[in-house]
C-alpha cells in the first residue's frame, strides 16, 4: 500500500470529529488525495450496523458486539480503506481498532485480559494497521459539557455512567503507552483552531513527502 492513514480517536467530547474535517479541508486545499471516513461506518453496510450498535436498542453480550464492529470495519476496509491505500491516499479515519479496545474493551469489558486479547487477535486479522493515531483528550467536564451541548440523537454509549466513560478515558490512556511510535495524545482543551494547528504541525512532520 502507498497511503498513509491517520485514525482520530478519543472520547466523547474530545473534539476529534470536528478535526478529522478540518484536516480533510486542510489537505484537499493542498490539492492532497486524501478520504475522510469513520466508524463504524463508511460504508452502507456498515452504516447499518452502525445504526444497530448505537441506536437500535439491541442487547448484544460483549463478545457479540465486539464482533459486530469488526465485521463492519471488515467491510469498510475491504471496500473503501484498503483500496484507497492502494491508490496512494492519504485516509482520515474517525474512530477505528483504539476505539473498541478503549471502549469494549476497558470500558464495558473493564479491562479484562481475555477480552484485550480477543480484540487485539482480530486487530491483527484485519490486516490493515494505521501509520498515525491522533489521541485527543481535554478535561472530563469539558467534554461532558460539550456533549451536552450537541445537537442530534444521543447513541448508547453516550447514556453510560461517567465510570464507564472515565474507563474509556483510562483505556486511551494505556493505549499511547503501549504504542509512542505510533500513538500521539493532542491537547484538545484549546479553541478549534489552535487544536486545529497542533494537528497540522503534527501532520507536517509526519507525513511522507
Amino acid at each position: 500500500m502507498t497511503g498513509y492513514m491517520i485514525t482520530f480517536e478519543g472520547g466523547e467530547g474530545a473534539g476529534k470529529s470536528t478535526q478529522a474535517r478540518l484536516l480533510y479541508n486542510t489537505l484537499k486545499e493542498q490539492n492532497k488525495k486524501v478520504l475522510l471516513t469513520r466508524e463504524p461506518g463508511g460504508t452502507k453496510g456498515a452504516e447499518a450496523i452502525r445504526e444497530m450498535l448505537l441506536f437500535g436498542g439491541h442487547q448484544f453480550s460483549l463478545r457479540a458486539e465486539i464482533m459486530a464492529h469488526f465485521t463492519a470495519r471488515c467491510d469498510h476496509v475491504d471496500n473503501v480503506i484498503k483500496p484507497a491505500l492502494d491508490q496512494g491516499y492519504i485516509v482520515i479515519c474517525d474512530r477505528y481498532i483504539d476505539s473498541t479496545l478503549a471502549y469494549q474493551g476497558y470500558g464495558l469489558g473493564q479491562g479484562d485480559n481475555s477480552l484485550i486479547a480477543y480484540i487485539q487477535q482480530l486487530s491483527g486479522l484485519i490486516g490493515v494497521k494505521p501509520d498515525l493515531t491522533l489521541i485527543f483528550e481535554a478535561p472530563y467536564d469539558v467534554m461532558l459539557a460539550r456533549c451536552k451541548a450537541r445537537q442530534g440523537k444521543v447513541d448508547r454509549y453516550e447514556r453510560l455512567d461517567d465510570a464507564f466513560h472515565y474507563r474509556v478515558l483510562n483505556g486511551f490512556q494505556q493505549i499511547l503507552q503501549d504504542n509512542p511510535d505510533r500513538c500521539i495524545l493532542v491537547d484538545a482543551n484549546k479553541d478549534l483552531d489552535s487544536i486545529h494547528q497542533d494537528v497540522c504541525t503534527i501532520i507536517v512532520n509526519k507525513l511522507p513527502e
